[in-house]
């Protein structure tokens, strides 16, 4: 498998920043190829981390729009005068267009725009961002020939970033999703995808927060000892350290 692949995995969602159903949206963008299929259903894994199977129901009163909610402030990320649908394709442009996949990888990784978005309308709190780090880093371990059942989140220095498998940055620590730990703090995912961040985040081997002196971090850590879904929480992390940092 090229690593055309592995681009276009990162384009393979891009109609939802313009709040298009995938039947009717563009087969491009900017002159490159988008929405295309994910082999080895890793967007059906992904989806499976972050959102329950069946038939969707709208779980937010009043927001059934593609801009997510954030679980630490409560409010939505739309700004009107950022999110308009020429300003919304002029942001993300470089993003989608990129074909270098080192790159186009640490793109996503430091993006702010695509953290706007959400999985799913059905889902306000989910995060388009780290839906599409995790599909990418399920597909590069399944086309390596890894099992599901074998993968596990590692805990990585803030420095450490592999290719496609990390799924989360800061300057404080990295996630990974991988199949060896390399040493690292680590937890198994399961036997199948399903949403059980908490549940991982609980079996770590040590964890990067520092819960036993700094209130944020155990505030922080408590949070994330009781989100199930996967994108939300990766997102919930991003969120809370931009408030604190402020």
């Amino acid at each position: 498998m090229s690593d055309d692949t592995m681009v276009a995995v990162y384009r393979h969602d891009a109609h939802k920043m313009n709040g298009q159903p995938h039947e009717y949206a563009p087969e491009t963008f900017a002159g490159v190829p988008v929405n295309q299929t994910v082999p080895h259903g890793a967007d059906g894994d992904a989806s499976a981390l972050s959102r329950p199977s069946g038939q969707p129901e709208q779980t937010v009163e009043n927001h059934e729009t593609l801009y997510r909610l954030s679980l630490i402030e409560g409010e939505s990320r739309y700004d009107p005068q950022e999110f308009t649908r020429n300003g919304v394709e002029g942001a993300v442009q470089e993003l989608l267009t990129e074909d270098d996949p080192e790159t186009i990888h640490r793109m996503w990784l430091e993006s702010d725009v695509v953290s706007a978005f959400n999985e799913s309308v059905y889902y306000p709190y989910t995060s388009l961002k780290y839906h599409t780090l995790l599909v990418a880093a399920l597909l590069d371990n399944y086309r390596a020939g890894h099992e599901f059942a074998d993968l596990r989140l590692v805990v990585d220095d803030a420095d450490e970033i592999v290719l496609h498998r990390t799924i989360y940055a800061s300057e404080e620590f990295a996630l990974r999703i991988d199949v060896d730990a390399r040493g690292q703090p680590s937890a198994r995912l399961g036997s199948r995808p399903w949403r059980s961040w908490a549940s991982t985040w609980n079996r770590l081997t040590a964890h990067p927060l520092d819960t036993a002196h700094d209130k944020y971090d155990m505030v922080l850590d408590s949070n994330l000892r009781r989100i199930g879904a996967w994108s939300t929480a990766l997102q919930s992390i991003e969120d809370f350290q931009g408030v604190f940092d402020q």
